[in-house]
């Protein structure tokens, strides 16, 4: 779900600011847990594997994800030819070979890990112990692009967002590339998988097959017109542990192929309870449709792009939820955002035909500096500290209000009093379409209410002198403790 969220909030600002924006996620099903997870649920793996990825596309709709591609690596009309063609392409480059080798392998990571990277034996994510595994396989000659690797990073062919971990995988690289495996034997996939070409007793590797749904995804093998609009993919949104796959692997498989490499990978961190990764495993999970079902996607929105740091991990818990949701969405963004429409509805009609003041140009002055942070925070996809920013324009607005206190201006000189309504409702626009990419349904609400939508950010730079506010409705309510 975070995830989902994260790459609606950067497709929505990259969208409503000019880009042409296309989605397209989907499912690593071809994996050996998929498969024992199955055989103990004694059912079939692709009923599993279906069921699963049917919850994960409801969860993509229900997050409000905007036009996405789910691709399933299990069904073979839509995903084999894609990673067939890859294994083919570094087949034909020479970079690929078949050995045996033995090594410790975690089920649930995927992944094999050496003895060094272990804590105390255990899996460093999941904390269980791997599998020794030996057997005969098919490897990628990784070892082949430790150059090449290195200089893409000096010259930031792929940005990595953020640059510690760009340090982190540098480091990697400086300690040697090896060359890893890129097969399992049938017997051991239990025939579950996307077939090697020529070799029928073999199955890729999950990752050498899922990291091709990036290119199956936009018509890869499938719709070569669409593949030459979308890729390369401008970026790719994963979590930090899987970042050697996206950041070495997947750039040596494509420079193999011959295709050109992704534009960016944004990295974001673990959602943790308690201080702890969550995990069925540890049973700290918190399920997102129940959480969607009780509060509401755009409450959800908003905490998870706020209170968790975009490139850390961070917390989740209840009571960090509600006093979140209450004291800064409701308390700070939409108690401004109310009282102004309000009292410009109950007091001037709704019709606000004044420019703001001197002292209203000002504070918007101040608004609009932190109006072009947010923006250049979300090029930067720093997302939460662009909603930090959208705060800081709340307290400001809440602060001009209160000082310029209209409420008892309008008594005096009512003349007065619309320049001020006037700039809060200059305000109340900036807020609500700065809010746009976070929380989409709210945006537009208050937008609609003084006859706007959504607009690119660099068109907010000119002040407004006429709003037709209609009657308000609240559009952020307090969560209620019961």
């Amino acid at each position: 779900m975070f995830e989902f969220i994260m790459t609606d909030v950067v497709a929505r600002h990259r969208k409503l600011n000019g880009s042409k924006v296309w989605v397209t996620t989907g499912s690593d099903e071809n994996s050996l847990k998929n498969v024992r997870a199955a055989e103990a649920q004694k059912i079939p793996v692709g009923e599993l594997c279906r069921r699963n990825a049917d919850l994960f596309i409801a969860l993509a709709k229900k997050v409000e994800l905007s036009e996405f591609s789910f691709i399933r690596s299990s069904v073979k009309e839509t995903h084999w030819k894609g990673p067939q063609k890859i294994w083919e392409l570094c087949d034909k480059a020479g970079d690929i070979y078949k050995k045996k080798y033995s090594g410790m392998y975690c089920v649930a990571c995927e992944q094999f890990y050496t003895d060094s990277e272990l804590e105390t034996g255990l899996c460093p994510v999941h904390k269980t112990k791997p599998e020794l595994i030996e057997e005969e396989n098919y490897f990628f000659r990784l070892s082949k692009y430790q150059k090449r690797i290195e200089e893409m990073f000096k010259n930031d062919e792929i940005m990595v967002f953020p640059q510690s971990k760009k340090n982190e995988m540098m480091g990697f690289v400086n300690q040697g590339l090896e060359d890893f495996s890129i097969s399992r034997s049938k017997m051991r996939t239990k025939g579950w998988g996307v077939p090697v070409p020529g070799d029928e007793s073999q199955y890729m590797y999950v990752w050498f097959d899922a990291l091709c749904i990036y290119l199956t995804g936009v018509g890869f093998q499938y719709d070569e017109k669409k593949f030459k609009e979308w890729w390369p993919a401008s970026m790719h949104v994963v979590g930090k542990d899987i970042i050697r796959f996206h950041l070495i692997y997947w750039p040596a498989m494509l420079m193999s192929a011959g295709l050109p490499l992704p534009k960016s990978v944004l990295i974001h961190g673990f959602i943790t309870a308690g201080g702890e990764k969550m995990s069925k495993t540890v049973g700290n999970v918190v399920d997102p449709d129940e959480l969607i079902a009780k509060y509401g996607i755009e409450r959800v929105r908003y905490f998870f792009m706020k209170d968790i740091p975009t490139f850390e991990d961070g917390d989740y818990s209840e009571g960090a939820f509600k006093a979140c949701v209450n004291n800064e969405l409701v308390g700070n963004l939409g108690n401004f955002i109310h009282r102004t429409l309000t009292f410009a509805y109950t007091k001037f009609g709704g019709e606000i035909k004044s420019a703001p003041n001197e002292s209203g140009i000002s504070v918007l002055g101040e608004v609009g500096r932190r109006r072009e942070e947010v923006n250049k925070l979300l090029w930067e996809n720093n997302i939460h500290e662009a909603m930090l920013k959208i705060l800081e324009i709340g307290n400001i607005a809440n602060r001009y209000f209160q000082e310029m206190a209209p409420w008892e201006l309008v008594k005096k000189d009512k003349e007065e009093c619309e320049k001020v309504v006037s700039a809060c409702l200059n305000m109340c626009m900036i807020i609500g379409d700065l809010l746009y990419p976070f929380v989409p349904e709210s945006s537009e609400r208050i937008l609609g209410f003084i006859g706007m939508k959504p607009v690119p950010f660099g068109e907010l730079g000119e002040m407004r002198s006429g709003f037709s506010v209609k009657e308000p409705k609240i559009v952020f309510e307090k969560i209620q403790e019961k």
